[in-house]
């Protein structure tokens, strides 16, 4: 399309966020990773800074994407778990923006509403404990119903954003207006929601585990293409207007089933992927319910077996990384697409680029796959890059963490920050590599079914140093280790008196960022 290229504003750039759904840091070529291909995005690493050592605030998708929108901790925002949405009242860096000018969209995925996580959602047999002061239906807009209903009508503030075009799902359990706008392609409403049905008749689906298949319709119906064709569209229509824009490009993938379709399935031989080294680790004094974990078999089972994390086989390990290198290849075919466009639009000078990811996957490292209550560094460790307008390349190993990306998007903005955010900005960083602007990550995992389903601790605690992970549950087991003498995470010195001082020194700063963690803020001034 034709497009009347805007005067930019060096002071007010564009914002293009990429967020990709449960992507591991060390799965991507400028991670070090030398089988899969990634050469978009490691272009974008070539010429921004590489954070080296970003963690998760949160390891499980709602809660973390509420930190990114809010800069505050699950506990403070409130989303703990998978099981309740975003209170549509909260203030998030997408709505400063948007109050200062700034035109928004959220395009692919959201998961800032329970939608497709209903599952999670348990009846504890007792009285809500609160009352939603909010209209009925605020927190359907990503319930599929709506989008098989009929016309959709979208509100015109989701979370600070003005425009929405949302992907529920993953691989061909789609939903939403990837939904829809699938449907207008001709593929059928069966194959678009048969990727949680283990006994659907999908050709290619592995034997060895039913979430492993090719999806049954085209790459050009797939969410990447929906997430990388709408989001150019935004960019298009957006480079007419002298307002600056923000768009959140969330891809679904690479999250499980593993279910790309073709080509991108079959771009790897799972004979020739190499086991994660430590595989065979044997568990030495981990917490209960990871023991148990890791004896668990994929069972079918439908919706109950959508996230249950197991301990997976040789051949299952070797699938699911192949299948997901395919998954990661073609959002960096997307990627590159997307960054074509600004290029062609005179967008690229004047916007900055964010890529992450909400949490990583244990992908068979310490013998176990998927998330859930893990906090080794394959869940917890993510991807993170920032390339601005005119900064130098550059890498650095110093602490960062996802609640720290809206402080720093709104540094670069030169848009304030609201009341009770509590991370910091990454400028310093960006600026210089050798900088430091946290000492710590506090990382918190809440689990409320375990009040019903008692396997997994009902919260879990995680300080990440520069030195050790620390990780304390509720049923009192503790975890550290040195990530300098040990990176692989395999020998826990918080037994057995093996370092008694390490120990006492990371209890001790745990308690204190879990005290600077603890919730301020305040809502708009009282009435008179």
């Amino acid at each position: 399309m034709g497009t009347t290229v805007r005067e930019s504003d060096p002071a007010r750039p564009n914002v293009l966020f990429i967020i990709c759904d449960q992507l591991r840091a060390d799965h991507l070529g400028f991670a070090g990773n030398d089988v899969v291909r990634t050469p978009n995005i490691d272009a974008i690493a070539a010429n921004g800074t590489v954070f080296e050592n970003a963690f998760v605030n949160n390891p499980v998708c709602m809660p973390n994407r509420s930190t990114i929108m809010t800069g505050r901790m699950p506990s403070a925002h409130g989303v703990i778990f998978n099981d309740r949405s975003l209170d549509p009242n909260v203030t998030t860096f997408v709505g400063q923006l948007r109050d200062a000018g700034w035109r928004t969209a959220l395009i692919g995925k959201s998961h800032l509403q329970h939608g497709e996580s209903r599952a999670a959602i348990v009846d504890f047999g007792k009285t809500a404990g609160v009352r939603s002061p909010f209209a009925e239906g605020w927190d359907t807009i990503e319930h599929q119903e709506r989008y098989e209903a009929g016309a959709v009508e979208d509100p015109d503030d989701f979370y600070g954003f003005g425009h929405i075009e949302l992907a529920v799902g993953h691989g061909s359990f789609s939903g939403a207006h990837h939904y829809l706008w699938a449907r207008e392609q001709g593929v059928s409403h069966e194959d678009l929601r048969s990727g949680l049905d283990p006994n659907a008749d999908i050709a290619g689906r592995s034997p060895d585990w039913w979430q492993v298949h090719p999806a049954p319709f085209s790459a050009e119906a797939s969410s990447t293409t929906f997430v990388t064709e709408r989001t150019i569209d935004f960019i298009e229509h957006s480079a007419s207007s002298d307002d600056p824009w923000m768009a959140w490009c969330s891809f679904p993938d690479p999250h499980h089933p593993f279910a790309p379709p073709e080509p991108w399935f079959s771009r790897h031989d799972p004979a020739e992927i190499e086991l994660p080294s430590t595989f065979d680790d044997e568990g030495a004094d981990w917490p209960l319910h990871i023991t148990v974990i890791r004896g668990l078999e994929p069972e079918p089972g439908g919706q109950g077996q959508y996230v249950t994390p197991f301990g997976p086989t040789a051949t299952q390990t070797q699938q699911a990384i192949a299948v997901t290198y395919g998954m990661i290849e073609a959002i960096d075919d997307g990627i590159g697409k997307i960054i074509a466009s600004l290029e062609s639009t005179g967008e690229l000078d004047n916007t900055i680029i964010v890529f992450t990811s909400d949490h990583g996957d244990m992908m068979g490292d310490h013998g176990l796959m998927l998330k859930g209550g893990m906090h080794f560094q394959g869940c917890l460790r993510v991807p993170m890059v920032i390339h601005t307008p005119g900064g130098l390349p550059a890498r650095t190993d110093s602490l960062a963490a996802s609640i720290d990306l809206p402080h720093t998007v709104l540094d670069l903005c030169g848009v304030a920050e609201f009341h009770g955010m509590q991370g910091v900005s990454l400028t310093p960083m960006i600026k210089d590599p050798q900088a430091t602007v946290r000492t710590e990550v506090l990382i918190e995992d809440d689990f409320p079914i375990a009040e019903v389903l008692p396997l997994l601790p009902l919260k879990t605690r995680t300080l990440v140093t520069a030195q050790h992970r620390y990780t304390r549950d509720s049923n009192g087991h503790e975890s550290l280790y040195d990530l300098v003498a040990d990176p692989e995470e395999l020998v826990n010195i918080a037994v057995d008196g093996r370092d008694p001082e390490a120990l006492r020194h990371v209890v001790s700063s745990l308690v204190d960022a879990m005290m600077r963690a603890d919730d301020l803020t305040r809502t708009s001034p009282v009435s008179p």
